[in-house]
């Protein structure tokens, strides 16, 4: 039962991905038909040429046919004007190659307009993902996804599915003809076919898993790679070239090796069905030759019989390509169909916009990523609305996780605390209420390959480049920046190569600076900056930002020292809380630090 609700769940998606090209594959459809018949017509005329102007044999064929040959004055005229022959096969001909390009014109309309709304779908899908569901799909599997099976699906859909109706015309047409002229040469000629169907059938389920495997370590062959180029300074700082050369060419040995093995399954399938193929016409051929010998068949019906035949095994060949083809689209289908059905980021059904400009409480707080130990147990403590709150802690601790769960880009169970602004639960507040009045920068800052100012201000369509340069002045960015000779036209590179650690920080600090939001996140952003450059963006935030709640991460007492509060998490618990001045005389964990850093730090303050 749950294996029939999937297959009917991934053909509504493939319904779903047609939408906007059913008329353009409806019309290749039916060009195909028209073509399928042109070649139907063909051997007939053969045949009476043949046989009835020729070889004036008496004719007998259906009354339509008979009415048309009259009203073209008969077969005693053909046979004194050829050239009326000659034309019909013409005109046949040209029908079929009208059809044939009707066919390849609307069949590549269709098949472009399916791919653009299968990607238009999985992209719009993918942006409203949690940020779960990323971090545990690899970014070059899912890009895998979004190429390589949405090509497969296509080829399969364009090439495949709407030749199928030329197929049954043909074989439905094909045997009608042949069983009209020799019922008994028919039989010989069907025979053969279930069990060429069945071995094709058999060849389905066998290669399907081959096909799945070769295309689930395409997808990591592509993660690797794309790791490989995003990590590139890396690799080369730590001189590991041949190491990730090695592991490259052992995966690409392992999926060319698959992809060898599938191709002797393809060439034995092949070779089996040539053979079963050649030995029908062989049995057509010869059956019809005695046939024709014994005077129970005319040449003409020969001919056109031996043509007939040729359509028919034609059909039957593809089927055998239309089941490998299957094989290969049913893959893509499952994998493209994870990502569609994966549940959406979604607000309970009484969400509401509420002020985001109340206290910030975290109350008794646990939590646990999927598979792991709990990181965070019974936090509880108060970010106090237009204050500054500091965190503390050692590497694992939880500080990160905290600000995640605040932005709801991970949900807290029901039953694991609460975290409420304003004393609403975030869970009952909507989504996009919650990011938009909060501003972020994360620990890893992210820039894209743009501009400068197009960095800054991917907020906010509507910012000028004065806004954008007061963020950065306030985030110590814009003296940097002037210093480029194309200032901020500057490109950046892929996730900000160009530019050091410190000025990425502060490009995402002057990005988060555009909102404006009553709460701004500092998630340890200011570690790649030196210390008068970080006070220097601390008084800049007070001056200019006083009254939103800010929220500072960091492992440098100096950057705490003038938070309102600071927490001190161990272990995923809050061991201390208290001002700057409580606790470093308090002889904990925040105290052992400060005095590791005092000298360094009181300079820095001084």
């Amino acid at each position: 039962m749950k294996n029939k609700a999937e297959r009917k769940d991934r053909l509504k998606l493939i319904f779903f991905f047609l939408k906007g090209a059913k008329a353009f594959f409806a019309v290749s459809i039916l060009s195909a038909a028209v073509s399928a018949l042109a070649d139907m017509i063909s051997p007939q005329i053969i045949r009476m040429t043949i046989d009835n102007v020729i070889a004036q044999k008496p004719a007998s064929y259906a009354p339509v046919v008979m009415r048309l040959v009259n009203a073209l004055g008969g077969f005693a005229h053909f046979r004194t004007h050829i050239w009326i022959v000659a034309a019909a096969i013409m005109c046949v001909a040209l029908v079929k190659v009208i059809s044939q390009y009707t066919f390849r014109v609307y069949n590549t309309k269709g098949s472009e307009t399916l791919v653009k709304t299968m990607r238009d779908s999985l992209f719009g899908r993918i942006e409203r993902l949690p940020f779960s569901w990323h971090m545990k799909n690899k970014t070059g599997d899912i890009i895998q996804r979004c190429t390589s099976d949405i090509e497969t699906m296509r080829s399969f859909i364009s090439e495949q599915m709407t030749g199928i109706f030329r197929i049954l015309i043909m074989l439905v047409m094909s045997l009608i003809f042949m069983c009209s002229m020799n019922i008994w040469l028919t039989l010989v000629a069907v025979i053969p076919m279930p069990l060429i169907i069945w071995y094709s059938l058999r060849f389905h389920r066998t290669v399907h898993d081959e096909f799945q495997v070769c295309d689930e370590n395409e997808g990591k062959l592509s993660a690797m790679v794309q790791e490989n180029l995003t990590g590139v300074r890396v690799v080369r700082a730590f001189g590991r070239e041949k190491t990730e050369l090695d592991r490259f060419e052992k995966q690409n040995r392992y999926y060319t090796s698959l992809w060898v093995k599938v191709a002797g399954s393809l060439a034995g399938f092949w070779s089996t069905s040539d053979v079963l193929v050649g030995l029908q016409i062989l049995g057509i051929v010869v059956a019809g030759a005695l046939m024709c010998i014994h005077s129970n068949m005319q040449p003409g019906e020969y001919v056109s019989f031996i043509s007939y035949n040729g359509m028919l095994i034609w059909p039957i060949r593809q089927l055998g390509r239309m089941i490998s083809e299957l094989s290969k689209a049913s893959v893509s289908v499952e994998r493209v169909h994870y990502i569609m059905k994966s549940e959406e980021e979604k607000d309970a059904p009484d969400a509401v916009d509420a002020p985001m400009t109340g206290d910030i409480r975290f109350d008794n707080v646990t939590f646990a990523y999927e598979n792991c130990p709990e990181i965070l147990k019974n936090v509880s403590f108060t970010a106090e609305s237009g204050k500054t709150l500091g965190i503390l802690g050692g590497t694992g601790s939880g500080k990160s996780t905290l600000m995640f769960l605040l932005d709801k880009l991970y949900d807290l169970p029901e039953g694991n605390g609460t975290i409420s602004v304003g004393g609403t639960d975030i869970r009952r507040i909507r989504t996009q209420c919650v990011r938009s009045h909060i501003g972020m920068v994360l620990q890893e800052p992210f820039l894209f390959s743009r501009t400068i100012s197009e960095n800054i201000g991917i907020t906010n369509d509507g910012l000028t480049l004065s806004d954008i340069r007061e963020a950065a002045r306030d985030a110590c960015l814009d003296e940097a920046v002037t210093a480029f000779s194309q200032g901020y036209d500057t490109k950046v590179g892929e996730r900000g190569v160009t530019l050091s650690g410190g000025q990425k920080q502060r490009a995402a600090i002057a990005r988060m600076l555009t909102q404006k939001t009553p709460i701004m996140i500092l998630d340890d952003s200011l570690s790649a900056v030196d210390t008068q450059t970080d006070a220097k963006i601390r008084k800049a935030l007070e001056k200019h930002f006083g009254g939103s709640t800010v929220i500072i991460i960091s492992h440098r007492i100096t950057t705490l020292s003038r938070c309102d509060r600071i927490v001190v998490l161990d272990k995923g618990t809050v061991a201390e809380t208290g001002t700057h001045d409580e606790l470093k005389d308090a002889g904990g964990i925040y105290s052992l630090i400060y005095q590791s850093q005092s000298g360094l730090g009181e300079e820095a303050e001084a």
